[in-house]
C-alpha cells in the first residue's frame, strides 16, 4: 500500500508540473532575460499586411537634412518616388544639418520636392534681450525660401535645437521671444515646435515605468536647475499659444502628449492657432489604436503627417501600415518599445488630410 502511495505522489508530482521527467527546460529565463533584449515575435495566424506605397499622395511636414552629398538627395527622392511622398519638409536645428543657406544650395537639383524651415538666431536676444538680429535673420532665411520656422525644441532646459546660439534658458513665452514670433506670424512662417519628450521619460525610471525601455535612453533629469519639468513645458507652450494667437504652432510628435489624448483634445478645441503632427511617435500612439483613431478621426482637420526619422523606405511602410491597415500586435523592435502595436484603419477622407491636403492648407492659407 506504500508503494502505491509513492507511486501515485510521483505521478501527480509530474502531471502537476507539465513536463516529461526527462525534459530540461530553461531555468530562470524570466529572471535573467533583460528588457532590451525582449524580441517577441508574433506567432498568432492574423493578417500581415505590407503597405509598399501610401494610398494617397504625401506631404512629409517633419524631416530633416540626413544627406551627406548631392548624390545622397537623388538617391531620398528616388525612395521618396517609391513609396509615394511628393514633397519633404527640411527641418532646421542644431543637432542636425549645416548652415541653411548650404541645405538651400544641396537640394537645389529638386526644389519641387523639397521645401525649408530655419532655425532662429538668439545670439543678440541672449546678450542684451534685443530681437533685431533674430529678426533679421528670420526675414533673410524667408527670402532664401524658408516657408516656416523649426524645428525648435524645448526639453525643460530652454530653445536648445537654435543655432548657431543655444536658447539656454530661453522658453517659447519668454517676452523677449514676442516680437520675434509677431514676426514669423507677418511673415506667415508657421513654427514647428518639439515640446517635452513623451511622458515616461519624465517618470520614475523603475519597474512601474511602461514605457521603460525607450524612457530610460531618453530619461529628462528634471533636478537640474532651471528644468521646467514636464507640466511647466506645457503651460509654457499654452501661454505662447495664448498670447500669440496670429502665430500658427505646429507642435511635433502630439506635443508629446499621447498618454493624454483628451488633454490634447481640449487643448485644439481652444486654441485654433495649433496644430500637431504624428512624427516618430508610432509606437506611442498605436498602444491605444482605438483611442488613438477616434482621436485622430475627431481632430482630422488639425493634424499633419511627419516622419522625422530617416529616409529609409520601410520606415515609410511601417507608419502606412499602422495608419492604413487593421493589422494588430505588430512588433516594430526599432520603435525601442516593448508593447506591441496595432493599426488605426483610418477612413480614406481622414487618411488624405492627414497626408496633404492639412499641409496644403497651412502652407497656402496661410499665406
Amino acid at each position: 500500500m506504500k508503494k502505491i502511495i509513492l507511486l501515485l505522489a510521483v505521478a501527480l508530482t509530474i502531471v502537476g508540473c507539465g513536463t516529461c521527467p526527462t525534459e530540461q527546460q530553461p531555468k530562470g529565463i524570466a529572471e535573467t532575460l533583460l528588457l532590451s533584449d525582449f524580441r517577441p515575435v508574433n506567432v498568432n495566424n492574423i493578417p500581415q499586411t505590407f503597405v509598399e506605397k501610401a494610398k494617397f499622395p504625401i506631404i512629409d511636414m517633419h524631416s530633416h537634412d540626413y544627406v551627406a552629398s548631392a548624390e545622397e538627395v537623388d538617391e531620398w527622392v528616388k525612395t521618396m518616388d517609391l513609396v509615394g511622398v511628393t514633397e519633404t519638409h527640411v527641418m532646421h536645428c542644431s543637432w542636425i544639418g549645416r548652415p541653411f543657406e548650404e541645405v538651400v544650395a544641396l537640394y537645389s537639383k529638386h526644389t519641387d520636392r523639397f521645401r525649408f524651415w530655419c532655425s532662429l538666431d538668439y545670439t543678440q536676444l541672449l546678450k542684451d534681450g534685443t530681437p533685431d538680429e533674430a529678426i533679421a535673420y528670420l526675414e533673410k532665411c524667408h527670402a532664401l525660401g524658408a516657408v516656416g520656422v523649426g524645428e525648435m525644441g524645448d526639453k525643460g532646459l530652454g530653445e536648445l535645437y537654435a543655432r548657431p546660439t543655444e536658447g539656454l534658458g530661453l522658453h517659447i513665452d519668454d517676452s523677449r521671444l514676442k516680437p520675434v514670433l509677431a514676426k514669423c506670424a507677418e511673415l506667415k512662417m508657421p513654427i514647428s515646435i518639439h515640446i517635452a519628450e513623451p511622458y515616461w521619460m519624465y517618470l520614475p525610471q523603475d519597474a512601474t515605468n511602461d514605457g521603460l525601455l525607450n524612457g530610460a535612453v531618453w530619461a529628462v533629469d528634471t533636478t537640474v536647475a532651471g528644468c521646467l519639468g514636464y507640466e511647466g513645458l506645457m503651460n509654457s507652450f499654452e501661454n505662447a499659444l495664448r498670447e500669440n494667437p496670429q502665430t500658427i504652432f505646429i507642435a511635433c510628435h502630439y506635443l508629446n502628449m499621447n498618454q493624454d489624448l483628451p488633454r490634447l483634445g481640449a487643448m485644439l478645441d481652444k486654441y485654433p492657432n495649433m496644430y500637431i503632427d504624428i512624427s516618430a511617435r508610432v509606437a506611442e500612439a498605436a498602444q491605444t489604436p482605438r483611442a488613438t483613431r477616434e482621436f485622430l478621426i475627431k481632430y482630422q482637420d488639425r493634424v499633419l503627417f511627419g516622419t522625422d526619422n530617416g529616409m529609409a523606405a520601410d520606415m515609410y511602410r511601417n507608419i502606412f501600415r499602422i495608419l492604413e491597415t487593421e493589422d494588430e500586435h505588430i512588433y516594430i523592435h526599432d520603435y525601442n518599445y516593448h508593447w506591441p502595436l496595432s493599426a488605426f484603419y483610418l477612413p480614406d477622407t481622414v487618411l488624405e488630410k492627414l497626408y496633404n491636403k492639412n499641409a496644403q492648407r497651412i502652407l497656402t492659407e496661410y499665406k
